[in-house]
């Protein structure tokens, strides 16, 4: 087991990309999107695809990167119908319910720390039932700031007091782990394949999972 669970108190989850599949989110943005706003504005796809990659480019890590106001009105799509047109696609990763059901029988404090916007989390949740196995979820819209800024994990320990030592925070994005590793938490993963369409990353520069299975919770004895 990679994790000395003993030394674990928290455990901060990001969702999409982590316990989810990053394939919807990814297939949604570059594909689905794509499409549809071709389709709107009578564009050749390609045309629309290299147009819209530009825009992302420019908000890339921002708060409004991850905002779906932000883009329905920017893009003048109805990003949330849009969604749920390929909500089929939303899965979770290998063996991520067992790892939670685990997780769930341990006295540890199991938190989703998500960029994603509250609309996101909502269609995630009808579908997973995600928020059955946390005990909360916080969204970085709720804080105001990206979970790649310092301050958002300054914001975040008001919200959900938690020791820098004790916590294990599971993420596929390195620019949030990194930030993560700045504000002094102990424990850091990624996940060496977020999008189950695309090969494993390369990754050196932090731990890496390829599936939950490799890090089992310990499993709690009922007089503990």
């Amino acid at each position: 087991n990679m994790i000395d669970w003993d030394q674990i108190d928290t455990v901060f989850l990001d969702m999409d990309g982590t316990l989810l599949d990053l394939h919807f989110d990814n297939y949604f943005w570059l594909q689905h999107i794509p499409q549809r706003y071709a389709e709107k504005h009578g564009m050749p796809p390609e045309r629309a695809y290299q147009k819209l990659m530009k825009q992302f480019k420019e908000r890339e890590g921002s708060l409004s990167w991850y905002c779906i106001d932000y883009w329905s009105e920017t893009l003048q799509l109805d990003i949330p119908v849009l969604k749920r047109e390929i909500q089929h696609k939303i899965q979770f990763r290998p063996h991520v319910t067992d790892f939670l059901d685990l997780l769930k029988t341990t006295n540890k404090n199991a938190v989703i720390v998500t960029n994603a916007h509250q609309e996101s989390i909502k269609l995630k949740l009808q579908f997973t039932g995600l928020n059955k196995w946390v005990d909360r979820i916080i969204c970085s819209h709720d804080l105001d700031c990206p979970k790649e800024h310092s301050e958002f994990w300054h914001k975040l320990q008001r919200h959900q007091s938690f020791s820098r030592k004790s916590t294990l925070l599971i993420d596929d994005s390195l620019p949030v782990l990194r930030a993560a590793k700045d504000y002094g938490i102990q424990h850091l993963l990624t996940i060496l394949q977020p999008d189950s369409q695309q090969p494993n990353r390369e990754i050196n520069e932090f731990l890496g999972i390829d599936s939950f299975a490799d890090i089992h919770p310990p499993t709690m004895t009922q007089d503990e």
